[in-house]
């Protein structure tokens, strides 16, 4: 095996970082967005919170995928792998992650529930950290969106 180059900072010279990093932060800005609409407030926290609308880890995966499909080919073994790498990451932020909140809210009923009588001290578990499959699909359209515009812009 022959590596062709040790500089690491060559990772941010094609698009694939771009897209990816752009994908995530395109998600987080809108997570961000609605919260305003929501709340009338304006909350940074958004920029670095899991879970929500739309999944932040499935626009990055994907828009990963994407543009290494729109550069190198949808038919090439690095494309496939990025879309098994996707797949993964969706199933994990729809499935796993999901039940590990819903785990997460009926331990905070338990824990308030004993509080409340002063048997026990706790403190909250984080709820919030996984997707519906609705949130995973927006991820999903705003990480191939934003691939296909950077790629486009990359080109261009």
């Amino acid at each position: 095996m022959t590596i062709v180059d040790y500089n690491p900072f060559n990772l941010l010279a094609g698009p694939w970082f771009w897209a990816a990093f752009l994908g995530w932060i395109n998600a987080q800005v809108v997570k961000m967005i609605r919260g305003i609409v929501k709340t009338g407030k304006v909350d940074f926290q958004y920029l670095l919170s899991t879970g929500g609308m739309p999944s932040a880890h499935s626009s990055l995966v994907n828009a990963l995928w994407m543009s290494i499909g729109l550069t190198e080919g949808f038919d090439r073994p690095m494309t496939m792998l990025a879309v098994g790498f996707a797949s993964i990451t969706m199933f994990d932020a729809a499935v796993v992650r999901r039940a590990a909140g819903h785990q997460a809210r009926i331990l905070n009923q338990i824990t308030e529930e004993l509080a409340t009588s002063g048997r026990v001290r706790y403190a909250k578990l984080r709820e919030l950290l996984g997707h519906t499959r609705t949130e995973v699909f927006a991820g999903m359209a705003t990480g191939m969106a934003t691939a296909y515009l950077v790629v486009s812009l990359w080109r261009g």
